[in-house]
């Protein structure tokens, strides 16, 4: 194997790559990339069994072959060489060390076979669609924030992806919640995902997903079937593991008889927030909001620190009351919203809460109050 490939591109797909590689793995092929090369390109693979990352870029490739090197390594030698130098990778027949050199420098890196590297074979997926990479980031962004890291709840542990509704009014909705909070964020539903079924993306798949989503302006292929998921970019493919679980039902915490509704300039809310829960405690972050006509005060109190309090003007004009929430789920959502004003609407002090971006009627947020 040959192959001479400029810096910039060999460190974009390895960046991409080496994330999905565990730090700690029992099974030594599993730390390595597979580097497949010929005509012209080279294809980058790395696996956790359960994720796979495949990108392809162009390289001058004097001589194909394959083999597979230390992910993490390789990135890291990668990451430190000077921009604009050539790198070259080259491994000899019979030889279990590959050679990469960049201007002066060179290294030897272990390598395992390429015969080693688990067989990645393809698998049906029967539902495909195509949406732009904007609106899919929209979707993950609005609702990622709220995925649970418990582990013991794992259906909690990604996104519920699924369609909704018929003719016009179909929507691809996308929810995730960890039982303090639930974000709900939908768009058009895209032509050819109407017979998908409902599938819960992992943590660790979403979160690759944004990191390729921040590197593309174009179209992205989708396909699934019920147990795995396939993004598809020009030059990158993203392959996964669903979540074998059932998502709850999660339009049974969504309330429909709030009947108190705020309106908050948001910078104001934020800001608000974040001052006033400096003095709340570490551990509960609690903030209490206080609502009366025309006016929300927000106040902390914790035994070890002290206490704060804060007015800001509102549009409120319910009953007055008072209820609690956890200022770090509070300026979550408050990150999410798109326009300048927020809307909350309180039912009491003991149930869910509503909150809803004014300038995007496709967001919802529902959050448990706490007590303080």
């Amino acid at each position: 194997m040959d192959l001479r490939i400029e810096r910039q591109s060999l460190m974009r797909s390895l960046s991409h790559v080496q994330s999905v590689v565990e730090r700690r793995n029992t099974i030594p092929i599993l730390s390595n990339v597979l580097i497949e090369c010929g005509d012209g390109a080279v294809t980058l693979t790395a696996t956790d069994m359960d994720l796979t990352l495949t990108e392809t870029t162009g390289a001058s490739v004097p001589t194909s072959g394959a083999v597979t090197a230390p992910a993490h390594m390789l990135f890291d030698i990668v990451r430190k060489l000077p921009d604009g130098v050539e790198v070259g990778l080259t491994k000899s027949d019979g030889s279990d060390r590959m050679t990469l050199t960049a201007g002066k420098a060179r290294f030897e890196l272990s390598t395992l076979p390429r015969e080693d590297y688990p067989a990645l074979d393809g698998v049906d997926l029967p539902i495909s669609f195509e949406m732009p990479a904007e609106e899919l980031k929209t979707l993950i962004e609005r609702t990622r924030f709220a995925i649970s890291t418990e582990e013991t709840r794992y259906y909690l542990n990604g996104i519920y992806l699924h369609a909704m509704g018929e003719g016009a009014s179909a929507v691809l909705r996308a929810v995730a919640t960890d039982g303090h909070r639930l974000a709900r964020f939908e768009t058009v539903l895209p032509t050819g995902a109407a017979d998908m079924p409902g599938v819960i993306i992992p943590r660790k798949t979403v979160g690759e997903l944004v990191k390729l989503l921040d590197d593309s302006d174009e179209s992205v292929r989708i396909a699934l079937s019920d147990s795995r998921i396939e993004f598809r970019f020009s030059d990158v493919t993203l392959s996964s593991k669903l979540i074998d679980g059932t998502f709850p039902d999660y339009e049974r915490v969504i309330p429909t008889q709030n009947d108190k509704p705020m309106t908050v300039d948001k910078a104001s809310f934020a800001q608000a927030v974040d001052r006033v829960s400096t003095i709340a405690s570490a551990e509960s972050r609690a903030v209490k909001l206080s609502a009366t006509s025309g006016r929300l005060n927000l106040s902390a109190n914790s035994p070890d620190r002290g206490q704060a309090s804060e007015d800001i003007d509102v549009d409120y004009g319910a009953t007055d009351i008072e209820i609690g929430f956890n200022a770090r789920y509070l300026l979550d959502i408050a990150t999410q919203l798109s326009g300048e004003t927020a809307e909350f609407v309180f039912a009491d002090a003991g149930s869910p809460t509503l909150v809803k971006d004014r300038d995007n009627a496709a967001v919802l947020y529902v959050l448990m109050p706490m007590r303080v």
